[in-house]
């Protein structure tokens, strides 16, 4: 697993996808950019394909491995579709190597700035919903610990 600590603050990477993501003022164009951010997900081994790391909730076949190293959350993620990969990579730039109180408080109003949410289909914001729900509750578990 890639342990790269983020340079920038959550605010200024939500900050840098709004700016990436409105420049598009077509949403098709916002699809393909996320599909593209999808593919460079970094791969999940096999082993972590377990039902301990699977989203449930999501109709698409979602998988997070967090793992914790020096005080920091770290994930890998994969789907078998592309817009959901793209949506766990989105959430990854996000919380990729916060520390469980990052992890359990980033706000998410970007999401609705954007521009995708209102395109995505019902299934798909509640299967956004439930990935934001694990990573989140994994923090919250870690700092309860």
């Amino acid at each position: 697993m890639n342990y790269q600590i983020p340079l920038q603050t959550i605010e200024e990477v939500q900050a840098d996808l709004v700016k990436r993501f409105t420049h598009f003022s077509n949403p098709k164009d916002r699809y393909r950019y996320l599909i593209d951010m999808g593919k460079q997900l970094q791969q999940l081994d096999d082993s972590f394909l377990t039902e301990e790391n699977r989203i449930h909730g999501c109709q698409s076949q979602v998988w997070i491995h967090i793992d914790e190293h020096e005080g920091r959350l770290f994930m890998q993620a994969r789907s078998d579709a592309a817009i959901v990969s793209g949506l766990i990579a989105l959430l990854l730039r996000v919380y990729n190597g916060r520390t469980p109180q990052e992890v359990a408080t980033a706000p998410l109003e970007f999401l609705g700035k954007i521009g995708l949410l209102q395109q995505l289909s019902p299934n798909r914001s509640t299967g956004l919903y439930h990935m934001i729900k694990r990573i989140q509750s994994e923090g919250q578990k870690r700092l309860s610990a």
